[in-house]
């Protein structure tokens, strides 16, 4: 039978992430289920979770008062979802919605902020990993801008 610390290990995040912050994280996790069409989270509210997706898809959006919900980013098995557990003020900055049933581990962004403040070289592992995450969040959300203001 797998371990928790062993599923997380083989998830693409956290793989030959060392392994004594990987058992500081362990306790950080729950095994999640989503339906299609159920929200994750919305835009605004407090993050306090980010999650590593497992199986299925997650449209990633935000809000055009022209166009109503629009997908910047799908995320699927073996991504992340969720970095604004990271920064302050700690409010995701889009919405986030199952496409079909999605299995996903929920990291508690608190706790790990936690650990983090404790261990400054798991911070810094942390902050590695996301960076390229965030990265290609924002420029998914640079090119659908560019749509908008193009129809216009």
């Amino acid at each position: 039978m797998e371990t928790l610390e062993q599923i997380l290990k083989e998830h693409p995040f956290f793989n030959d992430f060392p392994g004594q912050h990987l058992e500081l994280i362990v306790g950080c996790a729950a095994n999640v289920r989503f339906e299609p069409g159920q929200v994750i989270f919305r835009e605004g509210e407090t993050a306090n979770n980010f999650y590593l997706i497992r199986q299925g898809k997650v449209a990633l959006q935000m809000i055009s008062e022209r166009r109503g919900p629009v997908t910047v980013l799908t995320v699927g098995e073996g991504e992340i979802l969720g970095w604004s557990w990271l920064f302050p003020p700690h409010r995701y900055r889009f919405t986030a919605r199952s496409l079909e049933p999605t299995r996903a581990f929920a990291m508690d962004g608190q706790c790990l902020r936690g650990k983090a403040e404790e261990d400054h070289d798991l911070g810094f592992h942390l902050l590695k990993r996301w960076a390229p995450v965030v990265e290609r969040a924002l420029d998914a959300t640079r090119l659908q801008l560019v749509n908008v203001y193009q129809d216009k």
